[in-house]
């Protein structure tokens, strides 16, 4: 499936989490797919991913553990997901101090948190597509994220969608494109690499960007990440080339995460490319 976007401990090849993850669908990476008020750290596992399957804000997961950017975790560590009971002042009753859990950012990474205003509105700003980028080293326009109303979205492939975003709870979180192996893959808008790895069982080859603080988008399924963690990218460039990993046929899966919550690329998308 909505998105970025490290300074944990260099991952290994990532193993199977048996104990959450039981097959190859990528439904099994949706919101709530991590339950339980305590979650403990497994090899590969970083703060932005544990908060996507709790879906909790990795700010608030950091807040609930008392976490400090760059967010680092350990194997073993023991996570809370919700959070802590205190007492209140008026009687021995208890309490759960009250958190905003609205959206589900991916992995602990050292986090640059965006000074924008946060709107209480789902904002659907067009723009016109920009000519593509071309491959290679990516040098970014800027190094800070943009507000919402001037990312300037553009279609991540020219290509045909053969499946579209569905609201059902076991339907499609994004859209899927066709393609043949090696058909670029372009960055939907500016933003910084959050996550570039395989560590999502379902996923194949994903990259992740993180635009701001309400916007993410992820790119699964590619055959070459082109862009590493931590990069800046602008609206355009070819992050990476597409494929079949952890896929029955080469194509593009392509989301978009407001504030944790799939919605429908197409809201945000140039209308009339597709």
């Amino acid at each position: 499936m909505l998105l970025t976007l490290v300074a944990c401990a260099q991952r290994q090849a990532p193993a199977p989490v048996t104990r959450v993850y039981q097959g190859p669908s990528i439904h099994d990476f949706e919101p709530n797919s991590l339950a339980g008020d305590t979650y403990h750290v497994a090899p590969g596992d970083t703060l932005y991913s544990i908060a996507f399957r709790a879906n909790v804000d990795v700010r608030t997961l950091a807040d609930y553990n008392n976490l400090s950017e760059p967010y680092t975790i350990f194997p073993g560590q023991e996570l809370r997901l919700t959070p802590r009971i205190t007492s209140v002042s008026s009687g021995p009753k208890t309490t759960r101090t009250p958190q905003v859990v609205d959206s589900a950012e991916k992995k602990g990474y050292r986090e640059v948190k965006s000074k924008q205003k946060v709107t209480n509105s789902e904002p659907k700003p067009e723009a016109q597509p920009a000519p593509a980028r071309q491959p290679g080293v990516v040098k970014p326009s800027t190094e800070r994220f943009p507000d919402s109303n001037a990312l300037g979205w553009q279609w991540p492939t020219k290509n045909k969608v053969i499946r579209d975003f569905s609201t059902a709870a076991a339907g499609n979180k994004g859209l899927d494109f066709a393609g043949t192996k090696g058909d670029p893959v372009h960055a939907a808008a500016a933003g910084k690499v959050v996550y570039a790895g395989n560590a999502l069982k379902g996923y194949g080859n994903l990259i992740i960007l993180k635009h701001n603080d309400d916007y993410i988008t992820a790119y699964a399924h590619n055959d070459k990440l082109l862009i590493k963690e931590q990069q800046w990218v602008s609206a355009g460039d070819i992050i990476a080339e597409m494929g079949n990993t952890e896929a029955e046929r080469v194509k593009l899966h392509f989301e978009v995460r407001f504030r944790g919550k799939s919605v429908n690329p197409r809201h945000y998308l140039p209308r009339g490319s597709q």
